[in-house]
């Protein structure tokens, strides 16, 4: 929870050109309203391969005015599979990402959107601490990592919104709500699969962590109602398939809730809290959950919900400041912040603030200084926390047919396994008590138990066992495991 112009013109035949990897973008054409497709009007790139390495080509498409994609070939990480970057380009905002072809066969595996919390986190620690083809190990140095996701997935890490790790505004341009960011991220993902139709028909999953519980149920739906756009205009939809979520703060107020219980009650969780301080929890949870009910929910008043909010966090996330918060089995060095508790970041900020490493990721040189924290976006989503119901997002996606897999490491104090399924367990949707009437079971990793697993329909809750909030950093085998089998529609 890390809590130029260049209009694009109808009369067009290609809509692709070429910048230098360091030259910066115009301004974008005015959005239009979404228009019938015409195939006369539009030459998709095609071959991935064929992107240079020293130069950005930059994807248009009629129907999305506003947005277009600069991506290059980009030789960094471990080298095994092709890697690229790029810039997703909304008029004068441009949000960085990187993309890896699996390493299994790239021209028939999934394709899987990955996006870490925050908000205001950035999307490479995802890729160099937990998931990506290499993690960094030095502030100048990377290695292979063998049990990264995209052995059998093509895999996007995009910083988002914009304000994170290198993605910026030209002129102080901001995003402050997810349902917001989602406009952006649709509209990337459509454009990627039109240029290159290789990609078309694919399984296609988003998938994330922490305030990605809230950020990906919001996605998903941006993009499953543009599907409907797109098959009006003549397009192929995108083939949505699943959201997979860890250690998700999906429903903020049951997150908070989940203190109490972790904190007082047995749940395989240390005690850090005395006899006296359950007992102060226990009376203020009613008060906690009753002012929130009014105020966010029955009806959103923006300063009482924040009252609200403010108090049912300082009444149990207390703890929060002196424990970490991620993992209750490892002590920080320090004071319990993400660079004291995970020295990672700093070799991770150090290599991504390294001028060579940002030639070869052609890094916009107007906004090079990586941070792996936005500390201002973080405070103006706010509001974000509880402007609306994420939880009724996952339903809708549910109903839709979407599969839905809430993954939850079962050391993770902050965003942790109770608080996720007791979210799952009183989601709203027409399976909901086919649901709650299946047991939990174990699940297994190399004749071990890899942690504990209820499923329903397309939903699927599961705990991993021995890890904390960042599941693939700390049970990398039982993370990959779970992940190949979830993209494959194999029960775990």
């Amino acid at each position: 929870m890390w809590f130029p112009y260049r209009p694009v013109l109808c009369t067009l035949v290609s809509l692709l050109t070429t910048v230098s990897a360091r030259q910066q973008p115009l301004a974008a054409h005015q959005v239009n309203s979404f228009t019938p497709y015409d195939a006369d009007l539009f030459t998709p790139f095609e071959d991935l391969h064929a992107l240079h390495a020293s130069e950005y080509t930059v994807l248009h498409h009629p129907n999305f005015p506003a947005h277009s994609v600069r991506i290059k070939q980009s030789h960094f990480c471990d080298g095994e599979v092709r890697a690229y970057t790029g810039y997703i380009d909304i008029e004068a905002r441009h949000l960085f990402f990187y993309f890896f072809e699996s390493r299994r066969d790239p021209d028939t595996d999934d394709v899987v959107f990955w996006t870490n919390g925050g908000p205001g986190g950035s999307s490479s620690l995802g890729l160099f601490m937990e998931l990506g083809p290499c993690r960094v190990t030095g502030p100048n140095t990377t290695e292979r990592f063998d049990y990264a996701w995209n052995e059998h997935a093509n895999v996007f890490f995009v910083d988002q919104p914009v304000g994170v790790g290198f993605s910026y505004a030209e002129y102080g341009e901001q995003v402050s709500s997810t349902v917001e960011a989602a406009k952006d991220i649709s509209a990337f993902i459509v454009i990627f699969f039109e240029h290159f139709s290789k990609f078309k028909g694919r399984p296609f999953h988003f998938a994330g962590e922490s305030y990605g519980g809230r950020y990906l149920p919001v996605f998903a739906a941006a993009v499953y109602d543009r599907n409907v756009e797109l098959v009006e205009a003549g397009l192929t939809p995108i083939n949505l398939t699943s959201v997979m979520i860890g250690n998700g703060a999906t429903d903020f107020i049951g997150v908070v809730r989940s203190y109490y219980d972790v904190m007082c009650m047995d749940y395989g969780f240390p005690a850090i809290t005395g006899i006296s301080d359950c007992v102060r929890m226990k009376q203020l949870l009613p008060r906690c959950e009753k002012r929130f009910q009014q105020s966010c929910i029955d009806v959103q008043d923006s300063i009482d919900c924040a009252d609200a909010w403010r108090f049912c966090w300082d009444s149990f996330a207390w703890q929060y400041q002196y424990i970490n918060a991620y993992d209750h089995r490892k002590p920080c060095k320090g004071h319990p912040d993400g660079p004291s508790c995970y020295t990672e970041l700093q070799d991770i900020g150090h290599y991504l603030n390294d001028p060579e490493t940002q030639a070869k990721l052609g890094v916009d040189q107007v906004h090079n200084n990586f941070t792996w924290m936005d500390r201002d976006l973080q405070a103006r989503f706010a509001a974000d926390y509880w402007s609306f119901r994420a939880k009724h997002y996952l339903a809708a996606l549910l109903e839709g047919g979407i599969r839905v897999l809430i993954y939850v490491g079962d050391t993770d104090w902050i965003c942790n396994w109770v608080g996720n399924e007791r979210m799952t367990l009183e989601l709203e949707w027409t399976q909901q008590e086919v649901f709650r009437e299946q047991s939990l079971r174990e699940w297994f990793v190399d004749g071990e138990v890899a942690g504990k697993t209820r499923t329903a329909g397309p939903l699927t809750f599961a705990t991993v066992r021995d890890a904390g909030h960042l599941v693939p950093y700390d049970q990398p085998v039982r993370a990959l495991r779970l992940a190949n089998r979830w993209l494959a529609g194999e029960e775990l």
